[in-house]
């Protein structure tokens, strides 16, 4: 028999789910079972279960057939359990690396009906803050197991379902489920630990308990927060059922009641100012109709004042403390707020002062209405005329040509503009005023800290690359991939965002993960790949006449990415050594990322077959005139993949830069054709032929499924219709 079940329960948890299941499938131990469960989750939560059960026949997928909540989700995952431990934990939090053996340990040396686990909570700044395991236990409880009655402190931990492991006949003998509606855990957790005659405590962190920005029913408003005061009534009607057993634990359950309603009640986030009375009122009835007839333990100081409130029904008093401690709250964060501010008198310098001004100017523009026709494109941090921006703004002027597409760009990349493309430069009160006053603002990247979102206007944010390398808040686990970013800054830049375009499934998940926000994702394909799922034989050969190609040329584009952590690294490569592989026939392109532009060199004739087109502003000329790309960790893997061409993946650091930089996918196991880890095996590739042989033609084919299906040929106009012209999906 499977020593543990772990049931993953998921509902809208793509962008985590993948971690979540790593976490445990990835442990140095291998007697378990997952069972997830798809709550008819309307994102891709079902395809990601079903691919990890294709591939480890430890992983089991379940489909609901409408979504039934958490509690019912869980009980599905129950039904279909066969381990002797089940471990439910939810589809956005992770193991701990290596936690399992220690568990697993623990579990056959000791055989409890119940194991309590630690775990912190991870915050999206990256850092852990504690449980109450300390508090609750000064002294490590050691191995020992014991029961509820002997130790009622054990109350004290947090009431949750995954931070135990339960035997699965406890919960079968006694008829242990989880209801249905909010605040389920309650009804589950204080029930299992009454029932149970063994309980262990391993005092070891196993768990991560993320802390969503988004999504998480402890930061969403509404009346159903009500439900856990029928969860907690489930609690003492069991408890009236199993009778003497229980009654000795009567007082120390009620505390426990009345700290987690007066917890709910004090989150802002949870119960709007409109149903607090309401709220309170509730938390009287209890109190009056559920108090142990010998009391129980107040709690010292402030909180047992709110409880004393509590038993008289004195909403407007416990109102109005409530009110002062948060005034006094709000007046500390002020105080450091104006400390951090406070700048030394030498940074005023002349510039800054041209910047107030052109700072008061936009300004000035915000209290002027939106202009209701105008659009504002950027791309790049101002390069130019490119990318998704660029694709979108071409079909918008064919499908919506009432609105005025402005683009922002440098004043040295002013000449790169096609003809008829109206623009201003950066910087200038022009500038400014299109920032303040655009109803649409498009951009691959984010637009500047202080740019405002103004009600009424619409942030697109295009995104320029299916995500290799690991992005927005999972930089922070990779610092040196960070570089000095100020992540609260950029969780605000992402709070602008109405509109995120996503290139496939894969994409979408990791945005969610990377930029959690409120932000509606479209999921069409990318804009800018429009060209390559259209383009025609003659175009291809324009092309390559444009760069001086001939026909019966074999043409290779080397194309690397930028390393964050390296500044000035390059991959080992010898053009010449490549271009006298390829043969008489064969054309070398080398292109470096656009980091580099500022170094790159003038276009010119081919020299030895080898020409440099870094400064080459549209890639996509590049990718149609190529046979054959050649890359590394690049997003161009995944454009020039539309074109269904050979691909290959050149790796020499991939241990290096994995560690170091953190990536999303393993080009090495998910490839879109040959993989070449050193100088020497890319010119066998190419000197074998593997370079279009079978087993690479099948790589880039799985590929080419995953990550291009919806490249069409019509993503720009998905995304006008419905950012524009306010078109249903």
């Amino acid at each position: 028999m499977t020593l543990l079940s772990f049931v993953v329960p998921a509902f809208r948890v793509q962008g985590y789910l993948r971690e979540c299941l790593d976490s445990i499938l990835d442990q140095p131990y291998d007697d378990l079972e997952v069972i997830g469960v798809d709550d008819a989750s309307p994102d891709h939560t079902g395809e990601i279960l079903a691919e990890y059960a294709e591939r480890d026949p430890r992983v089991r997928p379940v489909r609901l057939a409408e979504n039934a909540g958490l509690g019912p989700a869980r009980n599905a995952g129950l039904d279909r359990a066969t381990g002797t431990y089940l471990w439910f934990v939810d589809g956005d939090d992770w193991l701990v690396p290596g936690c399992l053996p220690h568990v697993a340990d623990r579990l056959l040396a000791t055989r409890p009906d119940v194991l309590i686990v630690d775990h912190v909570r991870a915050h999206w700044n990256n850092l852990g803050t504690r449980s109450a395991m300390r508090e609750v236990f000064p002294e490590p409880p050691g191995e020992a197991t014991f029961r509820l009655r002997d130790r009622p402190e054990t109350l004290g931990l947090l009431h949750t379902a995954w931070n135990k492991l339960v035997r699965r006949e406890l919960l079968v003998e006694r008829g242990l489920r989880f209801a249905p509606g909010w605040y389920e855990d309650v009804s589950f957790s204080y029930p299992v630990l009454m029932a149970a005659e063994r309980i262990g405590v391993l005092d070891r962190v196993c768990l991560n308990y993320r802390q969503r920005r988004t999504g998480a029913i402890t930061r969403t408003r509404g009346d159903r927060h009500f439900e856990v005061f029928a969860q907690w009534h489930r609690v003492f009607r069991l408890m009236d059922r199993w009778g003497p057993e229980t009654e000795p634990l009567r007082p120390a359950v009620f505390e426990r009641m009345i700290w987690h309603y007066l917890t709910v009640l004090g989150n802002g986030a949870r119960i709007a100012p409109e149903l607090r009375p309401a709220f309170f009122t509730q938390i009287h009835d209890d109190y009056v109709r559920l108090r142990p007839p010998g009391g129980y333990p107040v709690p010292p100081g402030v909180d047992g004042l709110k409880h004393r409130l509590v038993a008289a029904g004195r909403w407007r008093t416990f109102s109005a403390l409530r009110g002062a401690h948060q005034a006094e709250e709000t007046a500390r964060r002020s105080a450091r707020r104006t400390r951090r501010r406070v700048l030394p008198v030498a940074r005023r310098t002349a510039g800054r002062t041209r910047d107030a001004a052109l700072g008061e100017y936009y300004r000035v523009e915000l209290r002027r209405p939106l202009d209701p026709s105008l659009a504002v494109y950027a791309a790049y941090w101002y390069r130019g005329y490119a990318c998704n921006p660029a694709a979108i703004y071409a079909a918008a002027r064919r499908l919506a040509p009432q609105v005025r597409g402005v683009w922002i760009v440098r004043r040295d990349r002013v000449d790169t503009l096609p003809p008829g493309v109206e623009y201003v430069v950066a910087g200038t009160r022009a500038y400014y005023r299109v920032l303040a006053r655009a109803r649409w603002l498009v951009n691959n990247v984010n637009f500047p800290d202080f740019v405002r979102k103004r009600p009424g206007s619409v942030h697109l944010q295009t995104h320029h690359g299916t995500p290799v390398k690991v992005m927005g808040l999972d930089q922070q686990r990779y610092p040196m991939g960070a570089m000095e970013m100020d992540f609260a800054d950029l969780l605000r830049r992402v709070d602008r965002w109405d509109y995120s375009v996503s290139s496939n499934s894969f994409s979408t998940q990791m945005w969610e993960r990377a930029y959690p926000a409120g932000y509606t994702t479209l999921e069409v394909g990318y804009p800018r790949n429009d060209r390559l799922a259209t383009a025609t034989p003659a175009e291809c050969r324009r092309a390559r006449a444009g760069l001086g190609i001939g026909p019966d040329e074999l043409v290779v584009l080397y194309a690397p990415t930028h390393r964050e952590h390296l500044p000035g690294w390059r991959p080992p490569f010898d053009p010449d050594r490549m271009r006298a592989v390829l043969g008489p026939s064969g054309r070398l392109l080398m292109r470096s990322h656009y980091f580099h532009d500022r170094d790159r060199r003038p276009r010119g004739r081919f020299a030895g077959g080898v020409l440099d087109v870094s400064d080459h502003d549209r890639v996509e000329d590049l990718y149609l005139a190529a046979d054959v790309l050649v890359t590394d960790y690049s997003s161009a893997m995944f454009d020039y993949a539309v074109l269904d061409r050979p691909i290959v993946v050149y790796a020499p650091d991939w241990d290096a830069y994995r560690v170091a930089r953190g990536v999303y996918l393993d080009v090495l196991v998910e490839p879109p054709g040959a993989v070449a880890l050193d100088f020497p095996a890319l010119l066998d590739v190419f000197r074998s032929g593997a370079v279009r042989g079978a087993e690479a033609e099948q790589a880039r084919q799985r590929f080419r499924a995953r990550f291009c299906a919806l490249d069409d040929g019509h993503a720009a106009e998905r995304v006008v219709r419905r950012v524009f012209l306010d078109e249903p999906a």
